[in-house]
């Protein structure tokens, strides 16, 4: 060892040993100050890597100080140094920004705003401008020239670095759009069938929207496809608290008459539509005793129908439906256009629960019972000709 190699292996050894001092004695002193704390937020700091880049910061500063000491103030080794060091200084920082940034997205996380309000996207974006403005700083130090040179240059770039950052640039804006209109949130159920998504939202992020589907897959978004694109959000539902069920009954229209005494007789006994039959045979009696001019009739007679009667009663069954919600919510069970295919009834009504295997469970008990009972009214539900209906011809 000489005299020129001396003063730098005593300032390696001095900022080796203020490392080995900071990560063995002083930060295993600070996690366990943190973990006898009430409050989580600086547990997990502790956990966070923010601690150890933080004691690499301690030797580069030990290193920068003690430059002028061990090199001549005419050396060209002393600026260069010094550049480099705090070269160092600025990327360290930029790590531990990164890390403090972590943790914050950690500690926001425990909150119930986070669901409705992630900011993983704008810790994001402040990434970007830090490691933008970091390495910027950085290079300049290394380079010995002013910021502004560097910025100038990135001015006569600047239509290169909005291609370069342009699927970035979208996504902050529409970022922000998705987060301030409280478009999407983490746990919310959505479909975009354009990207193939059909799940819950676990991540929200800058550049990317992850979606776990119901088969497990994960499906990843551009976060700007959910401003250019629809989406389907069923928040809307499960908030609610109810689910609607829209499906049809087709009959045949060759099944539809008038019903006969005895069926009215019969109908008219039966609980779900005494009511009802009651008060149709009133009003028809009215409107056909208009219509008679000196005891002969003289425009067609309103008579009770199959349809309209079974229409009826799956409107007195729907409202004694325990597992549906019909005080608060639509209920309805309208005839759409007839078609070659028959008459669609359509049932319109929301179930009580929001729980997708209860709600499949409901419906199909629903149009089981439906299905079975439609008969009882001399009707038939339309299908295509089977194998038994040309066997019964061939008869």
């Amino acid at each position: 060892m000489n005299e020129n190699t001396g003063p730098f292996i005593l300032l390696g050894l001095v900022a080796v040993l203020t490392y080995v001092v900071l990560r063995l004695v002083l930060l295993p002193l600070v996690h366990r100050a943190t973990y006898r704390t009430e409050t989580r937020w600086d547990d997990i700091l502790a956990d966070r890597p923010v601690l150890n880049r933080l004691s690499w910061m301690a030797p580069l500063a030990v290193i920068r100080i003690g430059l002028g000491s061990v090199v001549t103030a005419t050396s060209a080794w002393l600026g260069f140094g010094e550049r480099l060091t705090e070269a160092l200084l600025i990327f360290v920082g930029i790590l531990t920004v990164s890390a403090v940034s972590a943790s914050v997205e950690t500690i926001y996380e425990t909150f119930e705003r986070a669901r409705e309000r992630p900011i993983k996207g704008y810790l994001q974006v402040v990434m970007i401008v830090v490691w933008f403005v970091g390495l910027i700083l950085g290079v300049a130090r290394l380079a010995d020239q002013p910021v502004g040179f560097f910025l100038g240059g990135l001015g006569a770039l600047s239509a290169v670095v909005i291609l370069v950052f342009r699927d970035t640039i979208l996504s902050v804006v529409a970022s922000i759009q998705l987060t301030n209109n409280d478009m999407l949130r983490i746990g919310d159920w959505i479909e975009m069938p354009s990207q193939g998504a059909d799940g819950d939202v676990i991540d929200v992020a800058l550049h990317t929207i992850k979606v776990q589907n119901f088969d497990k897959t994960i499906t990843t978004i551009p976060t700007y496809r959910l401003i250019s694109d629809s989406f389907k959000n069923w928040r809307g539902m499960t908030d609610g608290g109810a689910r609607r069920i829209k499906r049809s009954i087709v009959l045949d229209v060759g099944t539809i008459r008038f019903l006969g005494e005895a069926e009215i007789r019969r109908w008219s006994r039966f609980a779900p539509l005494a009511e009802y039959m009651e008060r149709k045979r009133s009003e028809l009696a009215d409107w056909n005793a208009g219509l008679s001019e000196s005891g002969e009739l003289v425009g067609d007679p309103r008579r009770l129908t199959n349809v309209g009667t079974f229409r009826a009663y799956v409107i007195a069954y729907l409202r004694a439906h325990p597992a549906l919600a019909t005080d608060a919510n639509t209920m309805l069970v309208r005839q759409l256009q007839p078609g070659p295919t028959g008459l669609p009834l359509e049932i319109y009504v929301f179930t009580a629960t929001t729980d997708w295997a209860a709600y499949e469970s409901i419906q199909s008990d629903l149009f089981d019972h439906l299905l079975a009972i439609v008969g009882e009214f001399g009707l038939s539900v339309h299908q295509s000709p089977t194998g038994s209906d040309i066997a019964s011809l061939a008869r």
